[in-house]
């Protein structure tokens, strides 16, 4: 007999299913809980709240565990490559070697973007955040390719919907970090694969052949494979939510970046490296602001250390610390802020203070490091978080018109004026 949650209401009982996730997750399905009594559930920020059931990503913040598909995030990060991971959560399995091929095949030949794009650059100031950029360019795109604005697609329309999102996405984000430096922008390359085809159009001269360090690649590969999704966070319910109202995947991916580009949510590691350089201006004392942090009527916080969500460790942040390493080793960088962001490391993975907390260096502190450390200014981090979370906000899209999701509706708890008598304006 299946499991039953009994809520009392009035003197009447209410039976309410229990459901039981793959992973041993139990909810209690209040979906028709309003049909029966009337009444609606209270759950602001929807922190104990699961708006849809999903295949994509499990994540488990008391043990530390992220998985794809099934696929623990350690050897995703340390075997796959990004393409690869993106094939795996929007389509569902990890691809063969025939698939893969066939895959970037595809994505390489769509990479390039209507040269109209670029009169957009014309009219954005020059100071604009590379965010605005990005969700302005993303939403434009369906202009560019109106077959994506059919309610209905056919699976092969969808398919074609996913891949040119995917590829342009790249080139897109490559073309703004160009134009930030008023540099002509850099075509993409069919002969490369996706990651090194971005770099390649990031960091690509006009002037001379520029050879992408393999180095970088791979660091640039596990950045974005640990980005891919996380689960139902801000950026990604966003998503579900416009797409079920049938928009389009440009628009829909467009809402999640603008979910993202907020500091609580995708800017943290722009906010790692702000602070990095406050503590430099200040003289680079580390040890003064971990005496800051640890003083409980002092408003600052050390940026990157702890998650809301893992309680635990962040697992992402085990593996990017060797990319982190790998990455200053290799490089040979002399930055101060590169040096206190190290010191500061060394502490709170000591310290009993921090130890004791779990309030250890999270991805977003050693992403915002390596980010710095090739040459990207802190304004661009965020929208490299996007380009990582791309795929999943893919899936998460794919997979809520594959359900038949109604279309995303809340409830709220009506708490303003009841009656009020108009006046008219000459007498207010």
């Amino acid at each position: 007999m299946a499991q039953t949650a009994q809520l009392i209401l009035d003197d009447k009982t209410i039976e309410l299913p229990v459901i039981e996730g793959t992973e041993g997750e139990k909810a209690i399905d209040i979906s028709k809980l309003r049909d029966q009594t009337g009444y609606v559930t209270l759950d602001i920020g929807y922190k104990n709240t699961g708006a849809t059931k999903s295949a994509i990503t499990f994540l488990d913040g008391e043990q530390g565990i992220l998985k794809y598909r099934g696929y623990p995030i350690e050897e995703l990060a340390e075997k796959s490559s990004f393409i690869e991971v993106a094939y795996l959560l929007i389509y569902g399995e990890l691809p063969t070697a025939e698939k893969l091929k066939a895959f970037q095949y595809e994505l390489s030949h769509h990479t390039l973007v209507h040269e109209d794009m670029k009169k957009f650059f014309d009219g954005f100031p020059s100071k604009s955040h590379p965010m605005g950029q990005l969700s302005s360019l993303v939403s434009a795109l369906s202009a560019f390719y109106p077959e994506s604005l059919k309610p209905s697609q056919t699976t092969e329309e969808l398919n074609q919907s996913i891949i040119k999102m995917l590829a342009k996405m790249a080139t897109v984000v490559s073309w703004i970090y160009k134009k930030s430096l008023g540099h002509p922008v850099i075509y993409p390359q069919n002969k490369y694969d996706y990651v090194t085809n971005f770099l390649y159009m990031t960091f690509g001269q006009r002037t001379e052949e520029v050879t992408i360090d393999p180095v970088v690649i791979d660091a640039m590969n596990k950045l974005l494979i640990l980005h891919a999704d996380h689960e139902q966070n801000c950026s990604a319910s966003t998503v579900r939510i416009v797409g079920s109202s049938d928009s389009n995947i440009y628009a829909s991916v467009s809402a999640g970046i603008s979910a993202l580009w907020g500091p609580l949510h995708g800017g943290a590691n722009q906010a790692v490296i702000e602070m990095l350089e406050k503590i430099k201006e200040d003289g680079g004392d580390t040890d003064k602001w971990i005496a800051k942090a640890k003083d409980k009527n002092d408003p600052f916080r050390l940026m990157g250390f702890g998650h809301r969500v893992y309680k635990n460790f962040d697992p992402r942040a085990k593996i990017i610390k060797k990319a982190c390493d790998d990455i200053l080793a290799k490089l040979g960088i002399n930055d101060e802020v590169l040096d206190i962001a190290k010191r500061l490391e060394e502490v709170a993975l000591k310290d009993p203070y921090f130890v004791e907390r779990k309030l250890y260096p999270n991805v977003d502190f050693y992403s915002g490091i390596i980010y710095r450390a090739l040459g990207f200014p802190t304004d661009m981090f965020t929208v490299l978080f996007a380009l990582g979370r791309l795929p999943g906000w893919i899936a998460q899209w794919k997979e809520m018109k594959e359900n038949k999701e109604p279309i995303g509706r809340p409830r709220q708890i009506y708490v303003g004026s009841t009656s009020k008598d108009y006046v008219e304006i000459a007498k207010r």
